[in-house]
């Protein structure tokens, strides 16, 4: 375990922004990081749980206590010709490369994830998803520690409370310390069924239709890129968070007196109504691009809000604060920041 102090965070976030941590923290032992966690709560010091920083906005203010960098590796096999692959990982895995060793061991279900940045630790958290797929059609257990009853946790995928970006673990922010993730995944040369029709497009294919895991792996990479949603220190356009605002779920109601006729609108298995919160934000002006500060719209991607090199962690806020006031003076529809927001708020 390694030890720093006053250590800046903005180089550990994909954002590139945060104050310093009064002291760091980097542990590679899984047996420790549960270890040094609850030594910290013992002790009654603020802590705050690192990954990949993929999927943080940290302040501009030091964070006064301690930060701990979860840097667990390994991966542990179980293959069944019945049940198919059982993929356990640590939380410190890096999720993209998890992807790619999944296709290229043909193990099915997490193939059009690719190219998503962060530690396999925080997948289960928002439930990560992107092109039809998510991470809770895979999961078949989170590994954790309870950070209140101090002991170690296992939930079955059906006790996640697995929803659209959510979880029981976002539900109760810090108080699980996840330590690893087990997928049960397919076996097979062709990858799940396609369920995003702009992937389809790009495979040749239709809408459910199944395609090469390895060609679903290089189509969703591509428009990630194009998207600016595949980290290059170069591109600022990459210096994200991703999708800062999670796509608005209506009720039947508001989505049946959401104008124009043609927005967008996607029923849900619940009966609730999902629209984009890319297209809300466009409507109500805010193109790519759009900014004139050190904090800007992607230019590739409205839902994406970026540190053009000098930004503040203020300086963002301010921006997304400006976007959600207009659209729900537009639309009387109030978006839900995705990434978590650590020592400010909106």
């Amino acid at each position: 375990m390694d030890e720093r102090r006053d250590v800046p965070l903005a180089p550990l976030t994909t954002l590139r922004l945060g104050g310093a941590a009064r002291t760091l923290v980097e542990v590679d032992d899984a047996a420790e990081l549960a270890r040094t966690v609850e030594r910290l709560d013992d002790a009654g010091e603020p802590v705050l749980v690192l990954g990949g920083g993929s999927n943080a906005v940290v302040c501009d203010e030091p964070f006064a206590g301690t930060v701990v960098l979860v840097r667990t590796r390994g991966i542990d096999v179980d293959v069944d010709a019945c049940s198919g692959a059982m993929v356990t990982a640590r939380a410190g895995e890096p999720w993209d490369e998890l992807v790619a060793h999944a296709v290229e061991h043909r193990w099915v279900g997490i193939e059009a994830l690719a190219g998503i940045p962060g530690l396999v630790g925080a997948v289960p958290i928002q439930n990560v998803g992107a092109y039809g797929q998510d991470v809770a059609q895979t999961i078949a257990r989170v590994h954790t520690f309870d950070r209140r009853e101090r002991r170690t946790k296992t939930f079955a995928a059906a006790e996640c409370g697995f929803s659209y970006r959510t979880s029981r673990f976002k539900a109760e922010p810090g108080r699980y310390l996840i330590e690893s993730v087990t997928f049960q995944l397919g076996i097979a040369d062709l990858s799940a069924p396609v369920r995003y029709a702009e992937l389809a497009r790009s495979l040749g294919v239709a809408v459910g239709e199944r395609a090469p895991t390895t060609s679903v792996r290089d189509a969703v990479l591509a428009l990630r890129r194009r998207k600016g949603m595949v980290l290059d220190p170069a591109d600022h356009d990459t210096w994200s968070a991703g999708s800062f605002f999670t796509n608005p779920v209506l009720s039947p109601q508001d989505a049946a007196a959401l104008l124009p006729a043609e927005a967008p609108r996607w029923p849900q298995p619940d009966g609730s109504v999902k629209t984009s919160a890319a297209w809300l934000i466009d409507q109500a002006g805010f193109t790519k691009g759009y900014g004139s500060g050190p904090a800007r719209i992607s230019g590739k991607h409205t839902l994406a809000l970026t540190n053009t090199g000098a930004a503040r962690t203020a300086d963002l806020l301010e921006l997304a604060r400006e976007i959600r006031t207009s659209v729900t003076g537009m639309y009387g529809i109030t978006l839900v920041p995705e990434p978590v927001l650590v020592g400010c708020s909106l």
